[in-house]
């Protein structure tokens, strides 16, 4: 699940959220908001069953993936499009 929350100016919250054992281990996401930086926005666990990580962007169109153990990359379901870099965010 994707969930965006708009900030004040131009920033919006992005949520990505992922069931907190599917995969097993732990998940990054990754992707053009973060020069693909595999670990700097690794998903927590919360209360409800869930894990997540939010970023802050501006308006524009970024590709992402998530990245776990073992060097497995998937897409999420919920992107906006899929390119040849994976999903892709529009805000």
């Amino acid at each position: 699940m994707i969930k965006r929350s708009r900030l004040f100016g131009n920033k919006t919250r992005v949520t990505f959220c992922l069931p907190v054992n599917q995969p097993a281990g732990p998940v990054s996401v990754v992707g053009t908001f973060n020069g693909w930086e595999p670990g700097r926005h690794e998903l927590k666990p919360r209360r409800d069953g869930t894990r997540t990580v939010s970023v802050t962007v501006t308006p524009g169109s970024y590709q992402f993936r998530y990245l776990a153990t073992d060097g497995h990359w998937f897409d999420d379901e919920n992107a906006d499009a899929f390119g040849p870099h994976g999903g892709e965010l529009r805000v």
